[in-house]
C-alpha cells in the first residue's frame, strides 16, 4: 500500500498528490511515469512523474479529473492509501547541453514539464517556459516552473491571465522575434503538441513530445498505445513516451484517443450515479 502524505486542490477539477514510495523517488528521472491502481478493482492509470524527492521518498503526480478512474482518484484525501503505484516506467527524457531550451507544457501537462525543465537547466541549458491554459484559474506550477526557468511566458485561451492565445501562439511569437532555440519539448494535449510541431516545423527546430496521454496499461501488451512514427509502429509505453513530433501521424493518434470515448463516458456515468446513491443513503 502507498499512503497518500499530502493533497492539494490546485485548480476546478485538477488535484496534485505526494505519495510515499522511496524506490520508485531514487530511480525516478524527468519524462517517466507511474502505473497508479486505487484499489484491487481499479484499473490502471499510467501517470506521469510530477516530481520526486529522492531524500524524502516521495513522488508528486497531478491529475485532472476527466474519467471514472480519476475522478475516482481525485476523492482521495491525505492519509488515504493506494493499492499500487508502479515505476518508473518509459524512457527517460534524453538530456543534453544544446544550448536554450523551449519547455511548452499546457493544461495539467505544465506539471510534468516541470521535472524536464529542472533537468535541462541543471545540465546548463537556458530554458524558458511556455505555459497555458483555458482560463487563468486552470494555469498551475507557475511559481515552480518559474524557479527553473529563466524565462516564461503565459497564456490562456481566454485572456483572463497572460496573453490571450495559444502556447502555440506564444511560441510562434518568440520564434519571429528571433529567439535562437535548440530544441523544444512539449506535454500537453494532444492537439497541443500537434500545434507546436506545426509551429516549428518550417523553421526545422527539433521538437519532442511526451505521448503520454494515449497510454492504457503501459506493459505494451494491450496495443492501445500504438503510434505511428517517421513511418515505424512505435507503443508509447514501452518505446516512448518522448518522440519527435514531427514524426508523429498524429491523425492517427487523434483518431486512436477517440475510439475509448463511449466506454469512458459510459463508465463515468455509472461511477457518478453510484457515488450519488451512495450518499443518499
Amino acid at each position: 500500500m502507498y499512503k497518500i502524505l499530502n493533497k492539494q486542490n490546485l485548480a476546478p477539477s485538477i488535484k496534485e498528490f505526494l505519495i510515499s514510495s522511496p524506490e520508485i523517488a531514487r530511480k525516478a528521472q524527468p519524462g517517466q511515469f507511474v502505473v497508479v491502481i486505487i484499489d484491487e478493482r481499479g484499473e490502471r492509470i499510467p501517470l506521469t512523474i510530477a516530481d520526486y524527492e529522492r531524500d524524502k521518498g516521495t513522488i508528486t503526480i497531478v491529475i485532472q479529473e476527466a474519467g471514472k478512474s480519476t475522478c475516482q482518484l481525485g476523492r482521495l484525501n491525505s492519509g488515504d492509501t493506494l493499492s499500487d503505484v508502479i515505476g518508473p516506467l518509459g524512457r527517460p527524457t534524453h538530456m543534453e547541453d544544446v544550448g536554450t531550451v523551449v519547455c511548452v507544457g499546457g493544461g495539467v501537462g505544465i506539471a510534468p514539464i516541470y521535472p524536464v525543465a529542472c533537468g535541462f537547466k541543471e545540465i546548463g541549458n537556458k530554458v524558458i517556459s511556455i505555459i497555458g491554459a483555458r482560463t487563468g484559474e486552470l494555469v498551475i506550477w507557475e511559481d515552480k516552473i518559474a524557479s527553473v526557468s529563466d524565462e516564461v511566458y503565459i497564456t490562456t485561451d481566454d485572456g483572463s491571465y497572460g496573453r490571450k492565445g495559444f502556447v502555440s501562439d506564444e511560441l510562434q511569437r518568440l520564434i519571429k522575434g528571433k529567439k535562437e532555440f535548440a530544441l523544444v519539448f512539449a506535454v500537453g494535449p494532444t492537439l497541443m503538441m500537434r500545434a507546436v510541431s506545426e509551429v516549428t516545423r518550417p523553421h526545422k527546430l527539433r521538437t519532442i513530445v511526451s505521448l503520454n496521454p494515449i497510454m492504457v496499461d503501459a506493459t505494451g501488451m494491450c496495443g492501445a498505445c500504438r503510434v505511428s512514427v517517421g513511418g515505424k509502429t512505435k507503443f508509447v509505453c514501452v518505446d516512448g513516451p518522448d518522440f519527435n513530433g514531427h514524426q508523429v501521424d498524429f491523425d492517427q493518434l487523434l483518431s486512436r484517443q477517440r475510439i475509448y470515448l463511449p466506454e469512458e463516458k459510459k463508465a463515468l456515468q455509472s461511477y457518478d450515479s453510484a457515488h450519488k446513491h451512495s450518499r443518499i443513503k
